[in-house]
């Protein structure tokens, strides 16, 4: 029996998408349910999964664009692992080898087979002793895991910078200096978000206003129960969670903040569900916390530890980016000290964190070192007043200054 693999319906009004990296070989054996083939919409990147065991035939390439319900590889049933993977006589009681694992072993891997970023990495950097575990679905080796590898070698060898120059990436302008241009093609998920970030720019009265955060009573709590918090709950008690929080709060007493322009109209919500900015392989991608005023901290810092562990493997799905009334941003956790983020549309307003740094500060006549976080709102000024703004960011001060009314909901 021949299987068609088709590309489904990766979203609403979604018609065509680009073929990423093939995670199989035309010729292999695949099992069911494993991963085939990665594709990039406008929204996001997912995956192509086997839905039935076979040989696989690969019909189109990587990097081409080809239209939901297109057929790009077949799967013969007929084929199975059993016929092309034989084993030793002496080996007849050993668990049998797939042909992933397979793959795996012959390219010296501890587990299962790594990600196109994770080979990629690999080849660049020369790794290739079988010390690097996978932490993906089925051992996957991810990029996550070869980058801590590499954290934890103390030197390169000459054989890791020798490889490192031959998979360099072929220039497409060498000027007679040595000085090299390369020339790569946006991914599909990256022509989109600098299309949705001009957009924001161009069709909105953005503005900015800003505000301090002193984080000191917040890094007690944490320092004080976060152990016996991860102990008990099995998830990290993060800044986040506290944010959530804060900004859920003060949403529901400023609406605007959490509204929407729809035409002439003003739409307004009773719930938040709340944006949070994730950086992964292929660019910034927004999960959504649904109705995240009625969570507590701990389901709060759940969703984000899932979603996390999603954008690290590529999993993150439409559905899960679908929607959103407000969002947040973390560029603290790369270090940026101040930036005025750009509103995600349809949305009215984003909230920028950044990074916490030990500053002098009065306080009741008195100067103290507190570790003060500078934060930022950028709102549409078409639907949101400057007061309202000014007046939610300082809101959202109070509560993270007084963790304990943020806790209580007072």
């Amino acid at each position: 029996m021949i299987l068609e693999v088709k590309v489904p319906v990766p979203g609403e009004s979604i018609t065509e998408v680009e073929l990423g990296a093939w995670l199989v070989k035309s010729g292999d054996v695949v099992e069911m349910d494993a991963e085939l083939v990665e594709i990039n919409s406008d929204k996001a990147t997912l995956t192509i999964n086997a839905e039935g065991a076979g040989k696989i035939e690969i019909l189109r390439k990587e990097g081409e664009t080809v239209r939901v319900g297109e057929v790009v590889a077949k799967i013969d049933t007929s084929v199975t692992a059993s016929e092309t993977t034989k084993q030793p006589a002496e080996n007849k009681t050993a668990s049998p080898v797939t042909p992933q694992q397979q793959v795996s072993k012959e390219a010296g891997y501890a587990q299962g087979v790594p990600s196109v970023s994770a080979e990629k990495l690999m080849r660049e950097q020369g790794v290739k002793d079988s010390s690097i575990s996978g932490s993906g679905r089925g051992g996957r080796v991810t990029k996550g895991d070869v980058v801590e590898h590499l954290k934890n070698q103390t030197s390169v060898s000459e054989e890791s910078k020798a490889s490192q120059v031959q998979s360099a990436p072929k220039a497409e302008t060498i000027h007679p200096s040595g000085r090299v241009d390369d020339r790569k093609k946006m991914t599909t998920l990256r022509r989109k978000i600098a299309e949705r970030l001009v957009s924001a720019k161009n069709t909105t009265a953005m503005l900015t206003t800003f505000n301090e955060v002193d984080m000191y009573e917040i890094m007690q709590l944490r320092a004080k129960y976060k152990d016996k918090f991860k102990e008990k709950h099995g998830v990290g008690l993060g800044f986040m969670g506290f944010f959530v929080k804060a900004c859920s709060e003060a949403l529901q007493q400023f609406p605007a903040v959490n509204a929407y322009i729809d035409g002439d109209d003003m739409v307004y919500h009773n719930y938040v569900d709340m944006g949070i900015a994730v950086s992964s392989e292929r660019g910034l991608v927004v999960p959504i916390i649904r109705n995240a005023e009625s969570l507590s901290v701990l389901g709060v810092e759940t969703a984000i530890r899932d979603y996390a562990l999603k954008a690290r493997e590529n999993k993150i799905t439409i559905e899960d980016m679908t929607g959103g009334t407000f969002t947040i941003t973390n560029g603290g956790i790369f270090g940026s000290m101040l930036s005025t983020p750009i509103l995600n549309p349809p949305q009215s307003a984003i909230l920028g964190m950044h990074n916490i740094v030990d500053r002098p500060v009065a306080i009741n006549g008195e100067v103290k070192i507190r570790p003060i976080m500078y934060v930022a709102l950028s709102y549409d000024h078409r639907i949101i007043d400057g007061k309202e703004a000014v007046s939610f960011l300082f809101k959202v001060k109070e509560y993270l200054e007084d963790p304990a009314r943020l806790l209580l909901s007072i």
